[in-house]
């Protein structure tokens, strides 16, 4: 996660996404992997991450606070289930491989499929996935403010990353804005529960040891 989501954004600055339909074709007829990565391809291993990173946060809370941790899960299956239906970056890549070869008086029907993906692509499902997404990482990150055991560090950072997420990133530039913001607290967010973890595995170990 440490390493994708600089990436993410490494990408994004040097490689500014193309703002329409005809510019995505184009692109992806240049090089394939730079249209994938120009429709957070990144975006789509980088979540799947979260699996491993929240689960790991249950382990820790299920038992002191059940309930803040089954709501914070059942949040983050939503928003997940929300997000991959929502990127069009194969899609995109197969519309653009038809557009190719079509004759010029089918080339408008690939375009305009493409212009549904890319309304598709910032629309309720990747609007209700970020928002929902942020109200799993501000559960997990107040149950881990709460519990005793773990630095109160890592839930403040994981509260100003999740009150950041709160605007989507497709809300114009105050949302874009708010998106760029949202990532440096995260990083250090899960950097700090990096730690933590490995401080509870090797206390664990020695235990085991004893």
């Amino acid at each position: 996660m440490l390493i994708a989501v600089p990436l993410q954004v490494i990408v994004y600055v040097a490689f500014p996404p193309p703002e329409t339909v005809q510019g995505f074709f184009d692109l992806f007829e240049k090089s394939t992997l730079l249209g994938l990565l120009s429709l957070d391809f990144l975006y789509i291993i980088s979540n799947l991450l979260l699996i491993p990173i929240y689960l790991g946060i249950s382990a820790i809370l299920l038992k002191k606070q059940p309930s803040i941790t089954i709501l914070a899960l059942v949040f983050g299956v939503i928003s997940l289930s929300c997000y991959y239906p929502s990127n069009p970056a194969f899609d995109m890549l197969t519309l653009s491989k038809a557009y190719s070869v079509a004759a010029a008086n089918e080339s408008i029907v690939y375009l305009a499929a493409g212009e549904t993906l890319l309304a598709q692509y910032v629309g309720t499902a990747y609007v209700a996935y970020y928002i929902i997404g942020a109200f799993s990482l501000l559960l997990f990150a107040y149950g881990l403010y709460q519990n005793t055991e773990i630095h109160k560090r890592i839930g403040i950072w994981g509260l100003i990353s999740g009150v950041f997420m709160l605007i989507p990133s497709s809300f114009g530039t105050i949302g874009m804005i708010f998106s760029l913001l949202s990532l440096i607290p995260w990083c250090i967010f899960v950097f700090f529960l990096l730690k933590e973890f490995k401080i509870m595995y090797l206390n664990q170990e020695s235990g085991l040891s004893k």
